[in-house]
């Protein structure tokens, strides 16, 4: 799949997990310099794991996590965020509730100094007019859809190079879904990488640009969005789990 001109982020034999066990068992793929590469596979199977290893919050047992030839590994959420210019927008609401929209955007930025920060608001803000109406609300009192726009926003005031978003839809309208999958679709013709986990499989698999399927922690599939599409391995990977016959294990 991505080659070496073109690979933004690379998982290297990685090994990690929880305590004593293991998610990720020797996992190895890479994904492409300002394009979505969507993760899939089952419950269990290692995505949202991914994301977490690779954003520093959880420990690397074995192997690399390159990011743009650069070995990651022992680098903090600060100095991933600051440094390599990569953003995590985790599963759900991550949001001070009692504080308001403006209030959350000032704190997104706070390693960017104030200053930087207030510069950079009404950039975000333009993205998200239904959350630029809101600015002086508490975050509680938000929409769902509304809530994870400004999780988004809060996350480009950063102007990142790498964003990884996990589950981005749950609990969303199927229009702001849409609305959300074309503001990373937009990012990506931009420049940016995205590496993104999403249980709306078939919907992400429109707008990606390559698909990586994993299970035990392991790669098993890595081809373009619009093939795995039409694949017929697509169902026994979502409802066939572990129980199914495994794919052939692919590099990738």
């Amino acid at each position: 799949m991505a080659t070496n001109d073109d690979t933004c982020i690379e998982f290297d034999d990685v090994v990690a997990g929880y305590g004593d066990f293991m998610i990720l068992n020797n996992l190895s793929f890479k994904a492409r310099r300002g394009k979505i590469t969507l993760l899939l596979g089952p419950n269990g199977a290692g995505k949202s794991t991914a994301l977490k290893t690779l954003f520093g919050l959880l420990k690397v047992r074995q192997g690399r996590i390159l990011l743009d030839g650069e070995n990651i590994v022992g680098a903090g959420a600060k100095d991933l965020l600051t440094r390599h210019g990569v953003a995590f927008v985790p599963q759900g609401r991550n949001l001070f509730g009692q504080l308001t929209v403006w209030e959350n955007l000032e704190l997104g930025g706070i390693t960017l100094g104030m200053k930087t920060t207030h510069e950079r608001i009404p950039e975000v803000l333009d993205r998200f007019p239904r959350v630029k109406e809101r600015l002086h609300s508490a975050a509680s009192s938000l929409s769902g859809g509304e809530q994870k726009q400004l999780e988004v926003g809060r996350a480009l005031l950063l102007r990142p190079k790498v964003i990884l978003i996990d589950e981005p839809s749950i609990g969303l309208s199927p229009l702001v879904v849409a609305d959300v999958f074309a503001l990373l679709r937009q990012l990506a013709n931009q420049g940016t990488t995205v590496l993104m986990v999403e249980q709306n499989v078939k919907s992400a698999l429109k707008m990606a640009d390559d698909a990586i399927a994993l299970e035990s922690g392991r790669l098993v599939l890595h081809k373009p969005a619009d093939e795995l599409l039409n694949d017929p391995h697509i169902e026994r990977l979502f409802l066939g789990g572990a129980h199914a016959e495994p794919l052939p294990t692919v590099s990738a």
